[in-house]
């Protein structure tokens, strides 16, 4: 036996053997073992020895290999290897078949003992992942697989899927690869696996910032005027609202031909409905003057027909014959650039700030044709490669089509049920689908048709509260509208308190989008990827982490009495200390309680010795400046060092990619009862970044009589909505400030 330690150049000297690893990918003959973390590895059969380097939609990025100096490699004679990354050892015997259960196995460590993985992929424990749409669904359905499993493993067999050549289509020779498998092998270690997933599915881009504010959306044909006085009755009723979507009433409805959708020939359009909205242009400028950003609804089925004003250039373009509607082809390069410059830009050119794919045509084109790649998985892409042309973050807003397409986000859950069972499914759905790569789902908060039930609405508001986006949408019915201030005064109360503290929630939630671009780790997660070393978190569907710091546990049954009073079971992780949002309780961990709540509130906690970043209220919360950092402190169980990245940019371009932003590290340190919130200099910077902020620290759990200073200099406490708080000019954001206190 002969310990053999990279660079791989020297395995060649000390065997005889054919087979032998020169690097990173290793090959043996027709076999490739690529390790691209410590935690994933790659197996590829080819019968002629050309293994596949072109990209898929879900293995984006082939260029990903754990560096030789993390390997190790010891020959163990008869063309056996054993191979360790600091996660897992691999015994592999180069017999020259495609990998199997004969000649692979990897070892690694689950609940403190050795396991081991084959390929022969019969999986038992898979955790859950994302479902392609809620459509028509009336409760809870099963849940598609994502990576994590109480298995601590997961295969994604890509040997079938399509490849990219100059970033197009073009099937695989499947009659000479026999095996390309990606072997996910994590054990206990949930974040390893979605790193992983980032590694060579590429990571969650960076969304535009208002994507994560409050939408309004209606299926109803509205007229200029009428959404112009949607948002003024936002603003009338003190509700924020950052986007409006124009739902199929916006373009023209005389279409002749085509396949159509659901009996209709006219949701496909792309000619603005001059009867409703007689100058477009004029609109969506007034929308934006108010801060307002425009969406539309999109079918896009039967392309451009002749029935638009620009189809006669868009036959022209694509050469097509007189009198023949060129089919709408996802696979002709040609017909797609020219359907986006006559469908699209015109519109854009007007100030459409992005689109609702509202693909529904799956039994019309299951794949794109030729291929074997399904049709949603390939126009989300060129959606959102198409919605980055003028050098914006792409914006997608579709249905999920599965792996690869957390690369396009956001996504549209579909038309749900408005019920009780499916507010619960969707919180459980919610907070598995990251697992799967769905990571940031927009809802039809209230459900998209049933019967008005304010206090459902209000529950899924709650929810939608601590979501990607709050965003609303009911069908077209003339008793379905969900402005949430046209319920009874309580209902309506209560739905303005969510949606303030969402506007003032911005900061935390902008800031967890960029911890999950960089570390592939959910917003919305399920316990187990934060707990998972306790038991109990395995079993919590009706509950979730929301970033780091809070956990909710949305209400979905209805209340009793008149303050509609529902319990929700709430399990506090231990080792921590989880206070109330709404009245301070302090709740230990390590146990499962039944909390009652009134209309207005929910289970809602902030885990102690957590920094929680918030702004003032703002009507238009996703621009809003932050010139006044609002920061909310618990104190922890025992002594802690906690750091949250503020993270800020400009929203909206692509030049993050080149280090255009900020980031203020903000710590809570705590020894004994004596704690220290620091603001540390920000690092880096960006076109329209503020150079100087105040600070409002709320410190509920401040000691009676307590002594707190600035800098070094002692400080006046006032009392605001009840909760002891320190208010701090403003400074630079290049200076420090450290507030120290004594906590209960």
């Amino acid at each position: 036996m002969r310990k053999l330690l990279l660079p791989f150049a020297l395995l060649a000297a000390i065997s005889a053997s054919a087979y032998q690893p020169q690097a990173n990918p290793m090959v043996f003959g027709n076999n490739r073992l690529t390790i691209i973390t410590p935690t994933l590895l790659r197996l590829e059969y080819a019968i002629d020895g050309k293994f596949v380097d072109e990209p898929t939609l879900f293995a984006i990025d082939r260029s990903n290999a754990l560096d030789t100096k993390d390997i190790d490699v010891t020959d163990l004679g008869d063309n056996c290897y054993e191979i360790k990354t600091p996660a897992v050892r691999i015994w592999y015997k180069a017999d020259g078949f495609p990998f199997s259960t004969s000649n692979l196995n990897v070892f690694y460590q689950l609940n403190g003992k050795e396991k081991k993985f084959t390929n022969r992929k019969i999986a038992k424990n898979n955790l859950g992942g994302p479902v392609e749409t809620l459509d028509r669904v009336t409760g809870e359905i099963p849940m598609n697989d994502g990576i994590l499993s109480k298995d601590g493993w997961y295969v994604i067999d890509d040997r079938k899927s399509d490849i990219l050549v100059n970033d197009w289509l073009r099937p695989r020779d499947t009659s000479t690869s026999l095996q390309d498998e990606y072997c996910f092998v994590y054990g206990n270690d949930y974040k390893a696996a979605l790193a992983s997933l980032g590694a060579v599915s590429g990571k969650v881009p960076m969304t535009r910032k208002y994507i994560h504010g409050i939408w309004y959306c209606r299926y109803w044909d509205y007229t200029s005027d009428e959404f112009l006085d949607i948002v003024d009755g936002y603003d009338k009723n003190d509700f924020p609202i950052d986007n409006i979507v124009f739902d199929m009433g916006w373009h023209t409805n005389d279409a002749t031909v085509g396949t159509g959708h659901n009996g209709h020939l006219n949701w496909n359009g792309y000619t603005w409905n001059k009867e409703l909205i007689p100058d477009p242009a004029d609109l969506i400028s007034k929308l934006h003057a108010k801060g307002v950003t425009v969406s539309l609804n999109d079918h896009p089925h039967d392309g451009v027909r002749p029935h638009e004003h620009n189809y006669a250039d868009f036959a022209r373009e694509l050469g097509a014959e007189d009198g023949k509607v060129p089919l709408f082809d996802l696979s002709d390069k040609k017909y797609m650039d020219a359907f986006f410059k006559y469908a699209h830009h015109p519109s854009e050119e007007m100030g459409v700030d992005f689109w609702w794919l509202d693909w529904q045509q799956n039994y019309l084109y299951p794949n794109v044709r030729g291929l074997n790649s399904t049709s949603l998985s390939w126009i989300n892409e060129l959606y959102y490669r198409d919605s980055q042309r003028l050098g914006k973050r792409g914006a997608g807003y579709s249905r999920w089509a599965g792996w690869g397409d957390h690369r396009h986000p956001i996504q549209f859950s579909g038309d749900a049920q408005a019920n009780w069972p499916m507010l619960a499914f969707e919180v459980k759905l919610t907070s598995g689908s990251g697992q799967g790569g769905c990571y940031y789902w927009a809802h039809d908060t209230g459900g998209f048709r049933g019967l008005p039930n304010p206090e459902l609405t209000v529950r899924w508001t709650q929810f939608s509260a601590l979501s990607a986006a709050l965003r609303v949408h009911s069908t077209k019915d003339p008793k379905l509208d969900r402005r949430p201030w046209i319920s009874g005064e309580k209902e309506t109360d209560a739905m303005r308190r969510m949606y303030h503290f969402r506007a003032q929630l911005m900061p935390y939630v902008y800031s967890n989008v960029w911890m999950t671009h960089n570390t592939m780790v959910p917003l919305n997660r399920n316990m187990f990827i934060d707990f998972g070393d306790q038991k109990e978190s395995f079993d919590q569907p009706q509950q979730f982490m929301f970033g780091d710091a809070l956990l909710a546990a949305p209400v979905t049954s209805p209340g009793e009495g008149e303050n509609k009073v529902a319990s929700q079971k709430v399990w506090f992780p231990a080792g921590e200390v989880w206070y109330d949002w709404f009245t301070g309780e302090r709740h230990e961990g390590g146990v499962t309680k039944e909390i009652a709540k009134p209309l207005d509130e929910f289970p809602l906690y902030v885990r102690g010795g957590h920094i929680l970043p918030m702004q003032p209220y703002s009507a238009r919360p996703a621009s809003a400046v932050l010139d006044n950092l609002v920061m909310t402190v618990f104190p922890a169980a025992s002594d802690v060092d906690n750091t949250f990245d503020l993270y800020e940019d400009d929203g909206i371009s692509l030049d993050y990619k080149d280090g255009k932003y900020r980031i203020s590290q903000l710590n809570y340190s705590q020894k004994g009862n004596t704690a220290t919130v620091t603001v540390n200099p920000a690092k880096g910077n960006y076109e329209g970044a503020v150079a100087a902020r105040a600070y409002t620290l709320r410190l509920p759990a401040l000691a009676e009589k307590a002594e707190v200073r600035v800098n070094g200099k002692k400080s006046r406490v006032v009392m605001v909505d009840g909760v002891p708080t320190v208010n701090i000019p403003k400074t630079s954001v290049n200076r420090p400030v450290k507030v120290t206190f004594q906590v209960l």
